[in-house]
């Protein structure tokens, strides 16, 4: 058994991470980490769980950890829902020290060494960790993107083929992106809220390292412009996004090519049945109807019309944040990184 921990585990993503892996196949789940206020006390006295599903009793007297290298020293992997201000040292501090690190924070998405990994998308760029022992890491960090990314990433994959020249993005994102105590109820009920800080960006770089060539050493990023403009809306969990694409086809091979596109390998505990749904229906994909497909690590896709137009959904903390990153982490096993 692979023993893992979660850095973070009270929060929002944290909580996903936990209730990923405290019945995994693979992953024994042995370290919660949390704040020092936390540190010391049962996972069930500090966490106060907010998701759907009954909370895992298994873990609930486990005692939290400091957020430390040496809280974790004696895993494999340690997944991490810490804050980007923190990440940045101690994710390298772990890593350095042997661990893998698979990382949902942002800190390390950019940096050219690191694997900015979809696993359907670019399993390829695990080539990046041995980039990184290379350069005398003893472990790695592997991120998944940020969580409105990883919805066009998986969209934009079958287009590639297809001379992509520009893609135009609007968002329309849960407030559970924002975490549990992210935005006032006052705030965003009966509203929409025009921006999310660096968003916009986030979208505008990260799937041009996603979807961009390994070439042995480095990855060389896709080319063409994307534009978004994000807003927060009053959707529990669930981003949905209205895509625009100036590609060499038509709308019929589009169509073909978002119902023909499959996964490059199967068999992952983590990985869906199907990486994308395509829906014909007009009226879909829906947030509340359909985030849950593939145990909520499907993208769906509808709407496709002249254009191209599209739209696309998924759920943003299993698909969009702790269920990527797990994913990533059963990818390193099969290929021999764990």
């Amino acid at each position: 058994m692979i023993n893992v921990g979660v850095l973070g585990a009270t929060g929002a993503v944290g909580q996903r991470f936990v209730e990923l892996l405290a019945d995994h196949p693979w992953f024994h789940l042995q370290t919660l980490t949390a704040s020092e206020r936390s540190a010391g006390k049962p996972y069930e006295k500090v966490v106060n769980w907010r998701l759907e599903t009954p909370f895992p009793d298994e873990i609930g007297d486990c005692i939290v950890s400091p957020t430390t290298v040496e809280a974790v020293a004696d895993l494999d992997i340690v997944f991490s829902a810490l804050p980007a201000d923190i990440a940045r040292s101690l994710e390298a501090e772990m890593a350095d020290a042997g661990l893998i690190v698979c990382s949902n924070a942002s800190s390390h998405r950019m940096d050219p060494t690191v694997p900015l990994l979809i696993a359907e998308i670019n399993p390829d760029h695990t080539g990046l960790i041995d980039v990184q022992h290379d350069r005398g890491r003893d472990g790695c960090i592997v991120t998944n993107p940020n969580c409105s990314t990883i919805m066009l990433s998986c969209s934009l994959a079958p287009l590639l083929p297809h001379g992509i020249r520009d893609v135009k993005v609007a968002t329309l994102q849960a407030i559970s992106g924002a975490g549990f105590d992210g935005i006032p109820g006052m705030a965003i009920c009966d509203n929409v809220i025009p921006y999310i800080g660096s968003e916009e960006e986030k979208m505008s770089e990260e799937p041009r390292k996603i979807l961009g060539t390994f070439n042995g050493s480095e990855i060389e990023p896709i080319t063409f412009p994307i534009s978004a403009s994000c807003n927060r809306v009053p959707v529990i969990d669930g981003h949905m996004l209205s895509v625009w694409v100036e590609a060499e086809c038509g709308v019929e091979e589009a169509k073909k090519a978002f119902e023909n596109w499959a996964a490059p390998f199967s068999g992952l505990p983590t990985q869906p049945d199907k990486t994308l749904h395509i829906f014909s229906q007009p009226d879909r994909p829906q947030t509340r109807l359909d985030r849950n497909l593939g145990d909520g690590m499907t993208v769906s896709i509808g709407r496709i019309r002249e254009g191209i137009r599209y739209t696309a959904m998924g759920h943003n903390t299993i698909r969009g944040a702790a269920g990527s990153s797990v994913l990533n982490a059963e990818l390193l096993k099969k290929k021999g990184y764990i």
